[in-house]
């Protein structure tokens, strides 16, 4: 078997794991009438997934609100919680979440962190994105939290969008979160030989080799999620999942290829971080400084309110058109469904168009379906059945065009712009 196929099939492994995990943790949720270790009262979840729950608890003792974790004790998750915990305990920067106890009874281990209200870097890209600045400035910030780390002796060995909290405040601040599957020196690593702990997306070339992790694979996983945050979508996106450790493999994708308006330093200090090679990475406290000298200092800062999907600000011909052509082209379906068959009056066709662009302008796969949506209501009063049919179909043609929507309009524009093709014939 190949190595790349022996990580598909642990990846593989690994997710399901993780998805009973969760549902297990979900469905042996904590009482908010009792208290946990005789002192934290849970109030509500704040999430869950692999690794356990994560619930705000009142400590009772303190008065303070704690952000409590909840691990299973099955398997290595007990063996990964008490090292989660150790390793929190042992960093002390502002850029980590702080540790105030750890426990456990016969089924679980708790953790009680202080609590940060605040999204993830995930959630934050999925919905108003980051500026270059913003961007970068988080980057810099998570590599101070691993040159610290790093110098204790930890390797993170998970650093992904998801583990970073971004704090509700005006300026950046970021936290590093879950230390799980974090390595010490000189300490047992917890995985059988192959297992390569982690998420594939943001795992080092070196690591899909076998080879230990290092603080140089902290500093790929870092490249990596500013390689995403610059670029609106991941440097190893629309590649199938078995194909991905292969790519990796291979190298991220030129990032100036994607932004030709960052700045030539910015974009070779990503790649640094990017290099195949891990001796030719710089250490994380380089990579910080390096970063924050890349930017440039005196340009006006972007809006922070720029969707993920568009990363690339409209300044030329080419990021003008694919900014407005899912306006136009939703605007033209809205009103071509709307008008099919006689059922909207007209200012309610003008209303649907407008909504359609509104729509296609923040996320053209919304756009999309408000496109797809216009000639419902009119089918339906024709024949239900011909409304349920075009709904099913409607939905199928949405999963087809959902990585890129301006074909899906495209393509629903058809009818309309086919009469052009006879001017060739003219």
């Amino acid at each position: 078997m190949s190595l790349t196929s022996a990580s598909e099939l642990e990846g593989v492994r690994r997710t399901a794991a993780k998805w009973a995990l969760a549902v297990s943790s979900v469905a042996i949720a904590p009482s908010t009438h009792e208290l946990v270790l005789g002192r934290y009262r849970p109030v509500r979840p704040l999430g869950s997934g692999g690794s356990g729950s994560v619930w705000l608890a009142c400590d009772e003792r303190t008065g303070l609100d704690v952000a409590l974790k909840i691990i299973p004790r099955e398997g290595k998750a007990a063996a990964r919680a008490e090292r989660e915990a150790l390793a929190a305990r042992r960093l002390r920067h502002e850029r980590c979440v702080r540790a105030y106890d750890v426990g456990h009874d016969s089924s679980h281990v708790y953790i009680a962190y202080e609590y940060v209200a605040g999204r993830t870097l995930r959630e934050t890209m999925r919905t108003d994105g980051l500026s270059d600045d913003d961007a970068v400035e988080v980057a810099a910030q998570v590599l101070d939290a691993l040159a610290h780390a790093h110098r204790t002796g930890i390797v993170h060995r998970d650093v992904k969008p998801s583990n970073l909290l971004l704090e509700e405040r005006d300026e950046i601040a970021v936290r590093l979160l879950d230390f799980g599957l974090a390595q010490f020196d000189g300490a047992d690593t917890l995985t059988a030989v192959g297992d390569v702990p982690g998420t594939l997306a943001y795992i080092a070339p070196e690591r899909l080799a076998g080879a230990e992790a290092t603080p140089e694979s902290d500093v790929w996983a870092v490249g990596v999620l500013l390689w995403e945050a610059l670029a609106g979508r991941h440097p190893f996106w629309g590649v199938p999942l078995q194909e991905v450790a292969r790519a990796i493999e291979a190298g991220a994708p030129p990032l100036i290829a994607e932004r030709r308006d960052l700045p030539r330093r910015l974009v070779a200090v990503v790649e640094g971080a990017l290099a195949p090679n891990p001796e030719r990475r710089p250490r994380a406290s380089a990579l910080a400084s390096d970063l924050r000298s890349a930017i440039r200092k005196d340009a006006p800062r972007q809006a922070r309110n720029r969707p993920q999907a568009t990363a690339v600000p409209a300044t030329g011909p080419r990021e003008l058109g694919r900014r407005f052509a899912p306006v136009g082209l939703a605007a033209v379906s809205a009103a071509q469904g709307a008008t099919l068959l006689p059922f909207w009056p007209p200012v309610l066709v003008v209303a649907i168009t407008l909504v359609a662009a509104l729509a296609a302008w923040r996320l053209p796969r919304v756009g999309l379906a408000v496109a797809l949506a216009a000639p419902l209501f009119p089918l339906g009063n024709v024949a239900e059945g011909a409304a349920v049919l075009y709904g099913l179909l409607a939905l199928g043609w949405i999963a087809v065009s959902w990585r890129d929507a301006r074909w899906g309009l495209l393509f629903m524009t058809g009818p309309l712009l086919a009469p052009l093709g006879l001017l060739a014939l003219a």
